[in-house]
């Protein structure tokens, strides 16, 4: 049996990072790190015996990597400062990971991130997940960029539909997401590659299988 990978979780605290967590944590291949903007919330997973990093995607990022084999992003500002945390905190993010030779970046993306326009009420926010993808895909490092549809908390499938482009619009629970954004970590699933995922009816473990 190999050695547990220590995955970082960016935006832990989440509502989706903290699926992402208890994923990582029943796992037998990944222990997760927990990173925290504040230091209250460290409580809530210590409690479960997560360690956590406290890091602010808006300054020094280095010293989160240190533990760390692979990384997650799954923060978000919410709207309130897509540039500092959805765009540049991403970015910066991404430069730590390269410097500190991690093994994946897999990036939480959003589906209509390939084309900001699609949306007017949505564009300043997915034209920052636009650069933050594209600085990822030029950092040289490997990565898996998954782009969701409409975020539900409807309770999961494990199913899913997943396509480069699907061409439609629609929603997927944020247990799926985070169980695809777990099963994507693997050093050659979904290498260097950008795609799409809505609710379907393929198993997750089979949808992301080269």
């Amino acid at each position: 049996m190999s050695k547990e990978k220590s995955v970082l979780v960016a935006g832990a605290n989440g509502t989706t990072g903290r699926i992402i967590i208890n994923l990582l944590k029943e796992s037998d291949d990944y222990q997760p790190i927990a990173m925290i903007r504040k230091k209250e919330q460290k409580g809530h997973f210590e409690k479960q015996g997560v360690s956590t990093v406290l890091a602010d995607l808006e300054g020094d990022l280095s010293h989160a990597m240190k533990n760390a084999d692979k990384l997650i992003f799954a923060a978000g500002s919410k709207g309130k400062n897509v540039i500092g945390v959805d765009q540049e905190g991403a970015k910066s993010l991404t430069d730590a990971a390269k410097l500190a030779g991690l093994e994946k970046f897999v990036m939480l993306s959003s589906m209509g991130a390939d084309n900001p326009a699609v949306s007017d009420d949505l564009e300043d926010y997915l034209r920052a997940k636009q650069n933050a993808d594209d600085h990822l895909r030029a950092s040289g490092l490997s990565y898996s960029i998954v782009r969701p549809g409409s975020l539900t908390d409807d309770d999961g499938t494990g199913k899913i539909e997943l396509k480069e482009k699907l061409e439609k619009r629609g929603s997927i629970s944020r247990t799926d997401v985070a169980k695809t954004l777990v099963e994507v970590l693997e050093d050659d699933v979904k290498q260097n590659q950008t795609f799409e995922i809505l609710s379907g009816e393929v198993p997750i473990e089979k949808a992301v299988c080269p």
